[in-house]
């Protein structure tokens, strides 16, 4: 019997984008340099992710195209590449990428084909475009090129542990992917296999002889291997084939069969749709508009905890159905009261579970004020506070544009130019600073930047010259002020992107 796989699908797009998340922030965070070995960890274990997931679920495009970046970021942590900033706006861009190709697989809608094709070859230029020192000495160190034979053929022996379909891997997968980055010549190693009357049907007994192209670096052939690292023996070495051989540990039934040769052959991966299509998939509408949210345990065990309060007041209440006189009234009323308190509690923890903090939203800012400061020519550090202050997830989606639309103006309009601010005798580089926090029962978000502020004689000439203000009309400093909330009115002395 299959199994639909396509039931798995809205976990591994939640799980995707939660990746982007953390790919984004990484990269951010990243200093041009010395690589913060944690942070790229951090970086390449989430792409890593994406492209295992993707690979898995049969979006080819989303896992080729995540590849290159991981390969990027596997040269950082091995300190082969150093970080820059060309780099992290590549691996950011990047990001941008697979978003819109997640986004385009789940809805069933189409991405910007040339968009993405300029972006790879960019990942493919910064890959490809110059090595280090230290990658060159790597390389002359390579025991194959010692050996005066460069780019001999790796010979690679794979054989899956028996159990290695009830982890959920499948062999063909993995030489799949394998033969993605370079067409490699197998040879079947049959020796395991049992008779057909001893034949577990979820057993994996077959292993396999591979010969890949010298060129591919060991660090990619062994990262195609990562997900079997302990359900599976692995051999890797340079040079000439060596026969395939029975496992260290075979089983009685193994022992009864003959190694069986087979002649090399190259590994074709099954049809796959073309790289469009992988994100051109059609799929229901509805799926579109399907959502959820991720609950904390304590919240679900407190609601299960309230559940559990209600029904035993329910079932004490029930007792009086049967058995009641006016001695028992007493106890009637402390059980109304208890079930007013149970019903209400229970309210607050439904309630609850649709709560989200802030900061799922104030994640989007690191990454918009540094892509704008750096196109508007301008210094700005980005604070955060209050990240962990919750919101209903109805309010957070409502209130996510307009906060976009206040961070650019604030950068826009409010901060200076580096030279305007040293001119006036600030520090070249502006804050902006985000919080959120509770108050008197309310929940208050503040967007505050060390800019100019307002400029209350062009706010008042331009409302004078529209009409809003009499021409003698004379307006107090908030007055002035507060002319800025009118629809349609402008500040700025030049209409801009913002």
């Amino acid at each position: 019997m299959s199994v639909d796989i396509s039931q798995f699908h809205q976990i591994f797009f939640e799980e995707s984008f939660e990746g982007l998340e953390i790919m984004e922030s990484g990269l951010l965070a990243l200093e041009p340099g010395e690589p913060d070995l944690e942070a790229i960890n951090t970086i390449f274990r989430a792409a890593h992710s994406i492209k295992g997931g993707s690979g898995t679920f049969g979006f080819s495009a989303i896992s080729s195209f995540t590849h290159v970046q991981e390969t990027l970021l596997d040269e950082m942590r091995a300190g082969k590449r150093l970080v820059t900033r060309e780099a992290v706006d590549v691996l950011l861009r990047g990001v941008d990428g697979l978003r819109a190709m997640l986004n385009a697989a789940r809805d069933g809608g189409s991405v910007d084909e040339a968009a993405i094709a300029e972006t790879r070859r960019e990942l493919d230029r910064l890959l490809t475009g110059g090595e280090s020192a230290e990658t060159q000495e790597t390389a002359v160190a390579d025991p194959s090129t010692a050996a005066g034979i460069p780019d001999a053929p790796w010979q690679l022996r794979f054989v899956p542990a028996e159990h290695l379909f009830k982890t959920g891997n499948d062999p063909v997968r993995i030489l799949r992917e394998l033969n993605a980055l370079a067409p490699c010549i197998a040879t079947a190693d049959l020796s395991r296999l049992p008779d057909l009357e001893n034949i577990d049907p979820e057993g994996c007994y077959l292993g396999w002889a591979l010969e890949v192209p010298g060129h591919l670096p060991e660090n990619q052939i062994r990262e195609v291997f990562e997900w079997v690292d302990n359900d599976a023996e692995l051999t890797l070495s340079r040079g000439a084939p060596a026969a395939p051989t029975a496992p260290r540990s075979p089983s009685s039934a193994v022992e009864a069969v003959s190694p069986v040769t087979v002649a090399p052959v190259a590994v074709a991966a099954p049809a796959e749709p073309p790289q469009t299509a992988a994100v051109e998939r059609k799929q229901p509408a509805a799926a579109a508009q399907n959502s959820s949210i991720r609950v904390d345990i304590e919240k679900v065990d407190a609601l299960i905890n309230m559940v559990g309060e209600l029904v035993i007041t329910q079932s004490m209440l029930s007792q009086f159905t049967t058995d009641f006189d006016m001695r028992s009234i007493e106890k009637l009323r402390e059980g109304l009261l208890q079930l007013e308190r149970n019903t209400r509690e229970l309210q607050e923890s439904v309630m609850s579970i649709r709560m989200m903090p802030i900061g799922v939203s104030f994640n989007r800012f690191p990454r918009l004020v540094r892509d704008l400061s750096a196109k508007l020519g301008k210094q700005v550090e980005l604070k955060l506070s209050g990240e962990q202050t919750e919101l209903d997830k109805t309010v957070l989606e409502k209130i996510g544009d307009p906060l976009v639309h206040l961070v650019r103006n604030a950068l826009d309009h409010g901060i200076e130019s580096p030279d305007v601010r040293a001119a006036a005798g600030k520090p070249a580089t502006g804050t902006l600073e985000l919080a959120a926090y509770h108050e008197g029962g309310n929940i208050v978000i503040e967007i505050i930047d060390d800019g100019a502020g307002l400029n209350g004689e062009r706010i008042l000439a331009k409302a004078r010259a529209r009409g809003i203000v009499g021409p003698d009309e004379l307006l107090t400093t908030e007055q002035i002020h507060d002319l800025i909330f009118a629809p349609g009115f402008p500040t700025a002395a030049v209409v801009s992107h913002a």
